[in-house]
């Protein structure tokens, strides 16, 4: 009908035209007909409305149409700019369907529009000139892009250029990272995490964090993560060895700690894998990381204290009895350098197999050494010992280490490290102090 109105580029129809781009319920063969006529009575609000809403569209078939018919069509340079923009935002948008980045669409149409050399280096360009705040998005997204593309190295040697005098904020505080830690964050959620660092109640930790990785060897401290930065600090109070320990000596470690242990796992369908063998510690030898060991390392030195694990049976007790929602919170040192249980009760309750982390947990959880969680639905609750699919999404998100506690019986709760990347360590189980 709009094809043939008279009336086809008002206002009304035009914001309808504009629509067929992310609303939902149309056909993809539709939406390109609505597009092509949008292209012709205003380019400026189709150029527009693209750069604000393609890496908003969830339709992956839509998607790879959309994104091939703007790479052939032939833009004026202010209009490829946006264009370009728009499908460097959407690409930055993880899918798990495109597990290779060459098969993004929108890669293909970045190099039908600037060649294949360019892309990367357009990427790069748009998060080093991306200063407003409200391009905070479309930095976070190059950002991550960049690390799935592999380029960490040249990121860390463009931070390591940023001159003091920089306006932009979040490389001040990356270059503050690079300087004091020689890491910088993976992800948006580690961005905001040292942002979080930065802020001056937690300027203490922060100094501490900085004296304790000069004892870390300065081959690793690139390889390291957010989450290893609160491990530093506990091995450098508690366990100096394991600052300069290889990762070959604390899987061994690990490995003899925790030899002879009865394990159990989750048996929720669909989890990544099948069997024990997920959760076991040879089953991820070659991925799991420094960080990763000495986090369950020092996972198992807290678990050795007889306070630390009566206060994780206290709590999971109260846990089986509150039918409305699982318990959690996290694992720290407290003022005086001991570890410690903080308990954190959701502000929002579902179900007796969900925990929903409050935000007082997670402004805590920003020093802490372990996110942690309770399956404590019954006694007997073994077959659903370990993280279930829910706990392995919120990892991902979050790139924390997370520890989960489960009911083997009244007397014994197994123990499951994990983080992201789906990595599980089944550390064995603990036992009620006084039991047996």
């Amino acid at each position: 009908m709009l094809k043939t109105s008279p009336e086809r580029d008002n206002k009304d129809s035009v914001d309808a035209l504009q629509g067929l781009i992310y609303r939902p319920g149309y056909r993809s063969e539709v939406r390109l007909e609505g597009i092509v006529l949008l292209f012709e009575v205003d380019r400026e609000r189709l150029v527009r409305t693209t750069r604000q809403r393609l890496s908003r569209i969830d339709e992956p078939e839509w998607l790879e149409v959309y994104c091939d018919w703007l790479g052939r069509q032939q833009w004026t340079p202010e209009e490829k700019k946006t264009i370009n923009e728009a499908l460097v935002s959407s690409w930055g948008v993880w899918w798990p369907i495109w597990t290779d980045e060459r098969e993004r669409p929108e890669r293909a149409a970045l190099i039908r529009l600037n060649g294949s050399e360019a892309v990367v280096p357009l990427v790069f360009e748009l998060f080093e000139n991306s200063n407003k705040a409200s391009e905070q998005g479309l930095r976070n997204r190059c950002w991550e892009l960049l690390h799935r593309l592999e380029k960490r190295d040249e990121l860390i040697e463009l931070v390591e250029r940023t001159p003091d005098g920089s306006s932009n904020v979040m490389m001040l505080d990356l270059k503050a990272a690079v300087e004091d830690f020689g890491t910088v964050p993976y992800n948006r959620e580690e961005v905001l995490w040292l942002r979080k660092l930065r802020q001056p109640e937690r300027a203490a930790f922060w100094a501490e964090a900085k004296e304790a990785i000069q004892a870390v060897p300065e081959d690793r401290r690139r390889r390291l993560e957010i989450r290893d930065l609160p491990i530093v600090v506990a091995a450098y109070r508690h366990r100096p060895d394991l600052l300069t320990a290889s990762r070959a000596q604390l899987y061994q470690q690990i490995e003899s700690a925790i030899a002879g242990q009865r394990h159990y796992y989750e048996s929720e369908p669909g989890m990544p894998s099948d069997g024990s063998r997920r959760e076991r510690l040879y089953t991820h030898k070659d991925k799991l990381t420094w960080g990763d060991l000495a986090a369950m390392s020092l996972a198992l030195e807290a678990f050795s204290q007889g306070p630390v694990r009566a206060h994780l049976f206290d709590y999971a007790d109260r846990d089986k009895v509150d039918e409305g929602t699982e318990y959690g919170g996290i694992i720290q040192l407290d003022d005086e350098g001991r570890f410690e249980v903080r308990e954190f009760l959701p502000k929002i309750r579902h179900n007796d197999r969900r925990f929903n982390a409050s935000q007082q947990m997670f402004n805590a959880g920003y020093t802490a050494l372990f996110h942690m969680h309770y399956h404590a639905q019954r006694h007997n609750n073994s077959r659903h010992a370990g993280p279930g699919l829910g706990d392995l999404t919120y990892a991902d998100n979050t790139r924390t280490n997370n520890l989960v506690f489960t009911f083997v019986d009244e007397d014994t709760l197994g123990v499951d490290f994990y983080r992201h990347d789906q990595v599980i360590v089944d550390l064995g189980t603990i036992s009620r102090p006084g039991a047996g």
